[in-house]
């Protein structure tokens, strides 16, 4: 499929922030976060600018983002909705728990912290399952799509928390740690995936769609249209084998397995602002491998309806 650029910035920095918004709120609540009252501030509006941004940018791809409030009305049956409203919960623990940080209240901002990281999860879990449902496309109806927007939201949260709190003179040891365990995690995850989708078997073929199977192979006599249409735009977007693998080598070694390796070394530093400049640079890889990732996502994505095109 056609890799939208407003869908692949929406995915990369909504996750990114809700992932933030995840460890800030674990971290905070298990004590293990060491930071000021003006770094969790900084973290926290950070957090949500990310979301923010990203949930502005997946309005782009509407043909009518001025009907957008409408999908929040169908959280029983579409995942969408419940994304929607998911988002929208998100905000109220959130600011609460900043507005409590500045008031002083730490007990009820630890509380509110833990209800934002659990609404974000969930937010981010929403998310997947837009992609997830979709039947029609095998590199998506996968059971492994779900865990790989969770891990990748939270790698490249603490991907996010590691530098800052360095850049801030603060311990960075435990989110750098976690870089290091989601960044594997999210490698050994993203190879399985790409394994099982490269040998797995077609939903369909053109004989099963047709049901034409039975006399033997087909082929469409003539093109369903003369001129390029939607579904040819959007759906028949095809990125060359040779390619796909360079850019899975790019996003597995460079985007994630790199931050990792730069998130141990950063843990033997003799000062913050040493550990800082391998996490900075982690950072950026994360960054560079989450839009590529992305990016695969919806190249790789092949729908059914392109059956009806093939050879044409």
């Amino acid at each position: 499929m056609k890799p939208a650029g407003s869908i692949v910035f929406f995915t990369v920095a909504s996750g990114a922030g809700y992932g933030l918004l995840v460890w800030l709120g674990l971290l905070a609540g298990t004590g293990l976060l060491r930071i000021t009252v003006g770094g969790l501030l900084l973290a926290q509006g950070l957090a949500l600018a990310l979301v923010t941004a990203g949930l502005c940018s997946s309005l782009l791809h509407l043909g009518h983002a001025e009907r957008a409030w409408r999908a929040l009305s169908q959280w029983r049956s579409s995942w969408l909705s419940r994304e929607g409203v998911a988002a929208v919960l998100t905000y109220l623990p959130v600011l609460g728990a900043a507005a409590a940080v500045y008031a002083g209240a730490y007990p009820l901002a630890v509380a509110l912290g833990v209800m934002g990281a659990v609404c974000a999860l969930a937010t981010v879990y929403c998310t997947s399952m837009i992609y997830a449902s979709l039947k029609p496309i095998k590199e998506w109806s996968h059971p492994l799509v779900p865990a790989g927007y969770v891990v990748l939201a939270l790698f490249s949260g603490a991907a996010l928390l590691a530098p800052l709190l360095a850049l801030l003179g603060g311990d960075s040891g435990m989110p750098a740690l976690q870089v290091l365990i989601f960044g594997a995690l999210a490698a050994g995850l993203k190879w399985q995936y790409w394994r099982s989708i490269d040998t797995a078997r077609p939903l369909a073929t053109l004989e099963s769609a047709t049901g034409l199977g039975r006399i033997g192979a087909t082929k469409p006599l003539d093109p369903p249209h003369t001129q390029s249409n939607y579904l040819m735009r959007e759906m028949g977007f095809r990125v060359a084998r040779k390619h796909a693998n360079k850019l899975r080598a790019l996003t597995l070694w460079g985007g994630l397995l790199a931050p990792a390796g730069l998130a141990a070394l950063s843990l033997g530093a003799a000062s913050p602002m040493v550990a800082a400049l391998p996490l900075v640079l982690g950072l950026l890889l994360a960054v560079a491998g989450m839009l590529l990732e992305r990016w695969l996502m919806f190249a790789e994505a092949t729908h059914t309806v392109t059956l009806y095109y093939r050879g044409n």
